[in-house]
């Protein structure tokens, strides 16, 4: 190593005696190492000097540096090692608080929501958040043309598979897999390409399915008459309405009357039978219902909440609201 060098790793180490705090020694390393210290200005001086001269020069400077940050290195671990020895608690000062947590509102309403419907027999089922145009759109009675299979309404991930965009796709794969009778929900996170006050490219929808024979719907109307009173807690005036669902018919949505303005709640119908008939369930057999509805605006209902976007901005003072609810 050069002479030169050879004083540098002399001052360094003399530096290193006397430096006693990590911020001591973040300042040595910027000095030596730092993006305009003095390694980096010694390497500059390879432009300066020819071929065979840049050939020594530069495996001196290597060495000169790896140098410097071994030595550094084993005193940022002696530091370390000091600290954390020399390290007490003083038992006279007082505690930290420790703040106990709530639970989100989302999560409060999915929990209300299953436990209603566990009362009535529905089970939980879980499913894929990547789907196929298959269990996503197709079994499901959707076609080719449905609006909702274009890229500004659908997060598409490749050519064929996509984010799910209802929790319906769970459905097919348990109408795949298992024979009737069934009573299965559906929670979950699904995606589409929309976002405002009052809509998030990602929210939380919970689906019910029952296929049974001699299912019709009225058995629906009880049903979710029923679950509006016990979600509420209170009787509510509600209203069906004539709709259309690519995979029910026929098809409706439940309004709600809150706080003298009707509001829609949640769409629902009678399994179709091109439904069935893409599960391999007979349509002659068998019958069904599906519901489906957004945790968010229930939760919105429930709690007060104008703006969607405050359940994913993680603002405590929010979130601290919903303590000891369950």
């Amino acid at each position: 190593m050069l002479k030169e060098y050879s004083s540098l790793i002399s001052e360094l180490r003399e530096k290193l005696v006397n430096c006693s705090t990590p911020h001591d020694l973040a300042n040595i390393k910027s000095y030596y190492l730092g993006k305009n210290g003095i390694i980096s200005n010694e390497f500059l001086k390879l432009k300066t000097v020819s071929s065979e001269e840049r050939k020594i020069l530069g495996s001196n400077l290597n060495n000169f540096k790896q140098e410097v940050q071994n030595l550094i290195t084993r005193k940022n671990t002696k530091l370390s090692e000091t600290i954390k020895e020399t390290k007490q608690v003083d038992i006279s000062l007082p505690g930290s608080n420790i703040s106990i947590g709530s639970r989100h509102p989302v999560t409060l309403t999915i929990n209300k929501i299953i436990d209603i419907l566990g009362r009535y027999g529905f089970d939980t089922i879980d499913g894929h958040e990547i789907e196929d145009e298959f269990h996503n759109f197709d079994a499901l009675n959707i076609p080719n043309s449905h609006p909702a299979r274009d890229m500004h309404d659908t997060f598409y991930v490749s050519d064929t598979k996509l984010l799910r965009t209802h929790t319906s796709s769970v459905q097919i794969r348990s109408m795949l897999s298992s024979k009737p009778p069934l009573r299965i929900m559906t929670p979950g996170k699904v995606y589409r390409s929309d976002s405002d006050p009052t809509h998030s490219p990602m929210f939380h929808q919970i689906e019910g399915l029952c296929i049974d024979r001699d299912i019709n719907f009225c058995h629906l109307k009880g049903l979710l008459t029923r679950f509006i009173t016990e979600l509420f807690g209170r009787d509510m005036e509600i209203r069906f309405r004539p709709s259309y669902f690519p995979f029910t018919e026929p098809s409706a949505e439940l309004d709600i009357k809150f706080n003298g303005k009707w509001l829609e709640v949640l769409g629902c119908g009678m399994v179709h039978p091109n439904v069935l008939s893409n599960v391999n369930i007979s349509s002659k057999k068998y019958s069904g219902f599906a519901f489906g509805l957004g945790i968010e605006r229930l939760a919105m209902l429930q709690y007060g909440i104008k703006d969607l976007r405050m359940f994913y901005e993680n603002d405590l003072s929010f979130l601290s609201q919903f303590k000891g609810l369950k």
